[in-house]
């Protein structure tokens, strides 16, 4: 299993009386998410859908190291 830095949760919700705490998505996820949107806009057909999904988590990758500067 991968050990990359995923960012920590990026929406989580204490524990109360009555719910368990939640971490959520990782801001890893989260900052692919929202790659996602931009590439949508500027869809080519010849890419895949695993190659879009790659290009995501490149983005959310590069994004969490120039973060972590």
């Amino acid at each position: 299993m991968s050990t990359r830095k995923n960012g920590g949760p990026a929406f989580p919700v204490p524990a109360s009386e009555s719910l368990p705490a939640v971490d959520g998505m990782t801001l890893r996820d989260y900052f692919a998410a929202k790659s996602l949107a931009g590439m949508a806009s500027q869809y080519h057909e010849h890419w895949t859908e695993q190659r879009i999904a790659e290009c995501a988590y490149e983005l959310a990758d590069a994004m969490l190291k120039e973060r972590a500067k």
